[in-house]
């Protein structure tokens, strides 16, 4: 190694670690700027927790204000059988078949937890999508008074093996009935609110109620950050091609909605509880706020929903139906709902969107029929992208091994024309003998631009594809979450308190394939900065970047880089002749060559720059 590659190597050490002790530096303050911005989000936060918490047990707290309240002679409701509901003591009903189990309160007759069958957490406990108490659900309406049912507890009318009524009675003899269904292997759950024989209790003027559903979403997943970024509130106008987002990114948000909604999704990277109205909300006013990492309950969002629905009663009756979804985000089990559910799953937008949902999930999903290790189906995916694209990518390797034997010519083309003035005519002198030797530079580029489509798209495709999650492979345990040989214990800024083997095998390949392809990149001063960010930078922001996300997602640029590398080798050993190449080069020399529209217009150009170049030699001489 000469004196100049160590300066070299010592100059890179020195920006790399002065670039980590700036980011640090940066990241302090940063830190610091965020605890003012959290100390007023936790007042917020912890505001709304409270409530929720005060709300998540009110059966307890209820009971005790209104014994309180009954020994003072005071009543909650003015409706006697109202007010020693309000008194008793709530029960608990299951509805469970092979997918999900869901527990209902007879206080409020609401969901209180709902447990899904086919998954486990990150840890393999059982997974909640809702914990028992972490859901609020409150219909509140004005029949004479005003009512909240989470204040009152509701009889069970009658129950079967897929199906619960619960009533709460008035005292002119009316109720208002709730009843929920589960189907045999259904995420589905089926709520019919009724009014029976409310004419005269309900005035007429009352045309609309109240529902209120909070919810606290827990951690289920290995990585905090991903389950963050990925997990949102999502809202649906009838007739839109897709929802509107609420909180994308991990940021906390709210939003007030004064059109009709048809449904709206609480929903964790991989999991959502999801109400639809049959015939839509009037309005609704939506929040969604995080927990932090090191919330000791491992808690992960808190969503909220304040929805109005219409009340038309005919003849004191009325049922409204509702519909709760409390299942994964599989593509599949979602779309067959016709409802575009979806559609909450990130998969991008129009053009990448169609590739993901077209091409790479039916062949993932083909795949999976026949092979049940998922790290052999990213394998052969990734070959069978690659041969797809092989038409175009063949010729970008061919022109890319064409411009590596023409190197020297280029070289002698810099050394020929060092002059910054002499730049048109150095281009125009490479133009020409990428023409002789039959290259089309833009040719080499257009196809490789025409695959960055496929790239995004499985950017897209493997931290949001539920069928990765906890599948293992090798050493990584979660396909779906960063794989980690090494925890550190402390944090570096922006790579995170781990080393993922797989982000690191993508960066290293990343980087030998670079240092494969720089060899044609010409000695001029100008491109050492191009060869520096291919060789060294390129690979080190890709080994940050891709440190915290999907292992799937390193391990599949991982296989993409040593095809890519495989194919360039054997494109430069058996495609390429390099003595056919010199001997057209020898044979068009001295001949002139026809001109293209693009080279007229650079000679136009280079006679512009000449001419300017002379006034101004004269105008300096005066």
């Amino acid at each position: 190694m000469d004196k100049n590659s160590i300066i070299g190597f010592v100059l890179i050490g020195v920006i790399f670690f002065g670039f980590t002790w700036y980011q640090s530096n940066q990241y302090q303050k940063q830190r610091e700027y965020q605890a003012q911005l959290d100390s007023i989000a936790y007042a917020e936060q912890a505001a709304l927790m409270a409530e929720q918490d005060s709300i998540a047990r009110a059966s307890g707290i209820m009971a005790a204000e209104s014994g309180t309240a009954a020994s003072s002679g005071q009543k909650k409701y003015l409706d006697s059988l109202l007010n020693s509901r309000s008194n008793a003591e709530a029960g608990y009903v299951t509805l469970a078949n092979d997918k999900l189990e869901l527990v209902l309160s007879t206080k409020g007759a609401q969901p209180y937890s709902a447990r899904l069958n086919d998954y486990r957490t990150y840890d393999s406990t059982d997974l909640y999508l809702i914990k028992p108490g972490y859901s609020d659900y409150n219909i509140a309406v004005f029949a004479g008074e005003n009512i909240n049912t989470r204040e009152v507890v509701f009889d069970v009318a009658e129950t079967t093996d897929s199906s619960v009524v619960m009533r709460l009675p008035f005292r002119n003899g009316g109720y208002l009935e709730q009843k929920y269904i589960l189907p045999e292997d259904s995420y589905m759950v089926r709520n019919e609110m009724s009014f029976v024989n409310a004419e005269g209790l309900i005035p007429r003027k009352i045309n609309s109620f109240d529902i209120d559903w909070n919810v606290i979403i827990p951690r289920l997943e290995k990585g905090y950050t991903n389950e963050k970024q990925y997990s949102k509130l999502d809202y649906y106008f009838s007739g839109e091609k897709k929802p509107e987002q609420l909180g994308r990114g991990g940021r906390n948000a709210s939003e007030s909605i004064v059109s009709k909604v048809k449904w709206f999704a609480f929903q964790q990277q991989f999991f959502s509880a999801i109400m639809t109205a049959e015939n839509e909300f009037s309005s609704a006013d939506f929040s969604i706020r995080f927990y932090d990492e090191k919330d000791p309950d491992r808690n992960l969002m808190m969503c909220n929903a304040r929805i109005q629905s219409e009340l038309r009663l005919e003849n004191g009756n009325v049922t409204i139906p509702f519909d709760f979804y409390f299942g994964p985000n599989h593509y599949r089990t979602l779309k067959d709902y016709d409802r575009k559910y979806e559609k909450i799953i990130p998969l991008g937008g129009s053009v990448i969107g169609l590739i993901s949902r077209g091409v790479i999930i039916p062949t993932f999903n083909f795949l999976g029929k026949f092979i049940h290790n998922y790290g052999i189906i990213i394998l052969i995916m990734t070959i069978l992208i690659k041969i797809v694209v092989s038409p175009l990518t063949m010729k970008s390797y061919k022109s890319s091994a064409k411009m590596n034997i023409l190197k020297p010519e280029i070289d002698k083309l810099n050394e020929k024309y060092p002059k910054q003035e002499d730049a048109l005519k150095k281009q125009q002198a490479m133009m020409d003998l990428y023409r002789r030797a039959g290259i089309s530079p833009m040719g080499g580029c257009l196809p490789m631009l025409l695959q960055l489509p496929i790239l995004y798209a499985m950017f897209r495709f493997f931290p949001a594809s539920i069928e990765l999650r906890q599948q293992k492979f090798l050493w990584a345990d979660d396909l779906s979450a960063y794989d980690s040989i090494l925890d550190l214990p402390f944090n570096i800024p922006l790579y995170g308190d781990h080393v993922s083997l797989f982000a690191l095998l993508m960066a290293v390949s990343m980087f030998l394939y670079s240092k494969m392809t720089s060899n044609q990149m010409s000695n001029d001063p100008s491109m050492a900065g191009m060869k520096f960010m291919s060789v060294w930078l390129m690979p080190l922001m890709m080994l940050f970047i891709c440190n915290n996300l999907s292992s799937g997602l390193s391990y599949y640029y991982l296989l993409s880089n040593l095809i890519t590398m495989l194919q360039t080798w054997f494109v430069r050993r058996y495609l390429v002749d390099e003595k056919k190449i010199h001997a057209q080069l020898a044979a068009s020399a001295g001949k002139p060559l026809p001109k293209s529209k693009w080279q007229q217009r650079l000679e136009e150009a280079q006679k512009m720059q000449q001419q300017a170049l002379k006034e101004q030699q004269k105008r300096s001489r005066r």
